[in-house]
């Protein structure tokens, strides 16, 4: 859990991050170039969680002893890394797609993405698999990977299918209404003037 939440780190930088690029670029009138950088994070963000996943699966002998001595908790280690890769891989995903609905000012979504996803799917079902069926760890950890798989997809889903130009035009009526760019030209005007 220790590497898990070490890589969680990194993703929690691009969430931050995209978030911050999506809310301005939407806010500038620029939703090609919230598209963009929506792309990039995303694709950066899985990238390093397959790089370090790869790592993990070819030192699944050697890096276990860093954590304990104890045998048994070595063996049980490497034979949950594959789950552990699995786990670096959609959380290296998840994280950036939640930024992005955070930047377009999704806030209340993401969480009851997250709130019914994990909480209601992941957690329960972990918990049947883990003690109902007698998984154990494996049970317990492979249910909640299911809610992440889940709240990726949802996310993936809520990403894909929005009208970015919409949201452009979204955040500009939400400035103006909160005092932004008063007497700045509308984004259509903007677009006009680039054609």
């Amino acid at each position: 859990m220790n590497i898990l939440g070490w890589t969680v780190m990194v993703t929690l930088g691009m969430n931050a991050a995209i978030s911050v690029r999506v809310s301005n670029e939407l806010g500038a009138g620029n939703p090609r170039t919230a598209i963009f950088s929506l792309g990039v994070a995303v694709i950066t963000s899985f990238v390093i969680g397959v790089i370090v996943s790869i790592i993990l699966i070819a030192a699944r002998n050697d890096y276990p002893s860093l954590f304990s001595s104890d045998t048994s908790v070595e063996d049980l280690v490497k034979k949950l890394t594959a789950l552990l890769a699995f786990c670096i891989v959609m959380d290296s995903i998840q994280p950036v797609l939640s930024g992005v609905a955070v930047g377009a000012g999704w806030q209340a979504a993401v969480a009851y993405v997250n709130i019914a996803c994990y909480y209601l799917f992941g957690v329960p079902l972990g918990l049947i698999m883990g003690y109902k069926l007698g998984w154990g760890v494996e049970g317990i950890w492979a249910g909640m990977v299911c809610g992440t798989i889940l709240q990726t997809i949802v996310l993936f889903f809520m990403v894909y299918r929005t009208n970015w130009s919409k949201e452009a035009s979204i955040a500009e009526d939400r400035i103006r209404t909160w005092g932004g760019r008063e007497g700045s030209e509308t984004i259509d005007q903007k677009n006009d003037v680039e054609k």
